[in-house]
Order: structure tokens, then C-alpha cells, then sequence
């Protein structure tokens, strides 16, 4: 269940009923809602949608953050997607906070593909001030970057002397964000005595990693974020409404980091979604009948007389231009 804490055109936010003190919110804003239902957006005007949709939150979410002591960490490359740096300024009309960078690239085990671990590591350029506060956004499925970086990041923190005092994480992404967060939430409530609290903002939803065992005809495991069974914002939820396409794409954020910085392979993994959409729809699945398999809460009756493989044709002709 869901509890609304504010409600604009621009942006509603939720907090999510949870155990334990780690606090959970789930903004949804007209950005970030068009990011999640159309695939075309992409690159610049990606970046700059959910960076402004970042703002919109920092504004209204009642954060405790002071200038000199707020410290963006990106996470890269996933983490530049979320534009914090610009969105502190355009939100509080700051100039002189902090800004860091840490590697930590994920890949799939030669011998066990459900399983991860880090590359591409070696880069950092950290700063701590006296006190600080975390500000920090990236997409989250498996978690491994995230442990990662924030395991080095509380390291590196204790061993430079610093006093933590938050962690505001903002993410598309699923339980893994929660509970790796929690985690750290508690280490850091006994690492650093000034500590008051980590705050997690999902972007639309707290949504579902397939796994081998997911009854999804198409998926990619452990790393699509999907809406099945999901616990997602009432008006992202309305939203699937405006166009059948909307509730049956394979993920709501696929490649972040391509979707930012290299279109053109983004755009075909999406592509290759659909051709295997459009593949479905040859076998005699309809779009009811793949509509139930990937958001089952809908209501089918709502879309009209809808055909899938008129669908699957549509996407392929609007991604086709970016490929």
C-alpha cells in the first residue's frame, strides 16, 4: 500500500509501507512516465527529462541537505544519466556542491550467466567535506555495482573522517535497491554517529527482475525491470491506458547507460524486442493474451479491439530512425 505525500502536476510522490527504518518513496512525474511507456526517447532528451524530473523531487521532498556538505556520486557510467549535479542547482539554486566518480561495471559469470561481478573498477575521484551527505542516482536490478560502489564508498568515508550524514538514492529499479540499501543504512547508523537516515525515491515504481523461473515468454534475467507485479504509482498504472504498446515493452528503462550515451545499440536491442513481439503474433498470440502474461492487473476491455502484430510493426517503424 502506498501512502501519498504530496500530489502536483509535476510531480506525485508516495511513501511505501515498509519494515525497518530505511525510508521508501515512489515518485511519478510526467518525465519519467513517458521514459518507462515510450522507448524513443532517448539520449539528450532522456537525460534531461530525468534530470528534471530529479529537480522536481529535490524540491518537494523536504530533504536535509546543506550545500557544502552534499557530495553527487556518480556511479559510471549508469549514474550520469540522473543529472544530479544540475539538478541540486536547478533545485535549490546551489553552485558549490561536491561532485564524485566511481567505476563499477557489472558482467555476467563465464560459467553461471545468473550470476554477476564487477569490472572496470579502477577509476575514482572521491571527496569527502567534513560532513557529508550522499546524493546518488543509478538503475538497479541485481545490485552488484551498487553493493559495490557503496561498500567503497563507506571505506573510503571512514577511513577519511568524515561524518555521514545521509544517503538520498534515487533509481528505476526493484527490491534488490531496497534491500541492499537497508544494509547499508544499518552499517552506516553504527559506522558514523551522526548518522540520520538513507532515503531510497524509486522513479514510477518498485519494479520486477525475471528470473529463469518468470512466466514470461520474453525477458532478459537480471537485468529488465518489469511490471509485472509490480508496486507502481496509481497514475503511472493510468498511463498504460494511452497506448497499447505501453504495458507489453520487455523493460521500462532497457540499456540505460546505451539509451544515454549510444543510441544507436539501444535502439536495436529495443527493435529486437519487437521483431520477436512480431514473431509472437505470427504463432497466433494475441495482444489479450500477451497483455495478461506482462501486466495481468490491466484491463484489457479498455484497449478496444487491438492487434499485436499491428503493434509489434508500429515500434519497429518509430525505432527504425534511431537504429
Amino acid at each position: 500500500m502506498l501512502i501519498q505525500i504530496h500530489q502536483s502536476d509535476v510531480l506525485a510522490l508516495y511513501r511505501r509501507q515498509t519494515p525497518g527504518k530505511l525510508c521508501q518513496l515512489i515518485a511519478t512525474t510526467p518525465q519519467t512516465r513517458a521514459i518507462c511507456n515510450d522507448p524513443q526517447i532517448a539520449g539528450i532528451h532522456y537525460t534531461r527529462n530525468l534530470a528534471q524530473s530529479c529537480t522536481a523531487v529535490l524540491r518537494e521532498g523536504n530533504f536535509p541537505l546543506e550545500e557544502n556538505a552534499t557530495v553527487v556520486v556518480n556511479i559510471l557510467r549508469g549514474g550520469l544519466n540522473f543529472g544530479l549535479r544540475d539538478a541540486l542547482a536547478d533545485a535549490f539554486n546551489w553552485c558549490h556542491h561536491t561532485t564524485c566518480f566511481l567505476s563499477a561495471q557489472r558482467a555476467r559469470d563465464d560459467q553461471n550467466p545468473e550470476a554477476w561481478h564487477i569490472t572496470e573498477n579502477a577509476y575514482r575521484k572521491l571527496y569527502f567535506p567534513r560532513e557529508t551527505s550522499f546524493v546518488i542516482g543509478d538503475v538497479v536490478a541485481t545490485g552488484t555495482s551498487l553493493r559495490y560502489a557503496l561498500a567503497e564508498l563507506i571505506r573510503e568515508a571512514k577511513a577519511a573522517g568524515t561524518s555521514l550524514q545521509s544517503i538520498l538514492f534515487f533509481t528505476f529499479g526493484g527490491e534488490k535497491a531496497a534491500e541492499i540499501l537497508a544494509e547499508t543504512d544499518a552499517q552506516c547508523r553504527e559506522f558514523f554517529p551522526h548518522y540520520r537516515g538513507t532515503t531510497l525515491v524509486f522513479f514510477e515504481g518498485c519494479f520486477t527482475v525475471p528470473t529463469p523461473d518468470s512466466p514470461l515468454t520474453i525477458r532478459l534475467t537480471g537485468t529488465d525491470l518489469v511490471r509485472f507485479h509490480a508496486e507502481m504509482a496509481p497514475e503511472f498504472i493510468a498511463s498504460q491506458y494511452e497506448c497499447p504498446a505501453y504495458p507489453i515493452e520487455r523493460c521500462t528503462i532497457y540499456d540505460a547507460g546505451s539509451r544515454a550515451f549510444y543510441v544507436r545499440e539501444y535502439a536495436n536491442d529495443v527493435a529486437s524486442y519487437w521483431k520477436e513481439v512480431l514473431n509472437l503474433a505470427g504463432r497466433g498470440i494475441s495482444f489479450a493474451d500477451y497483455l495478461h502474461e506482462r501486466f495481468p492487473e490491466l484491463d484489457v476491455r479498455r484497449f478496444g479491439d487491438v492487434s499485436l502484430r499491428e503493434i509489434a510493426l508500429r515500434q519497429l517503424e518509430k525505432m527504425h530512425p534511431l537504429c
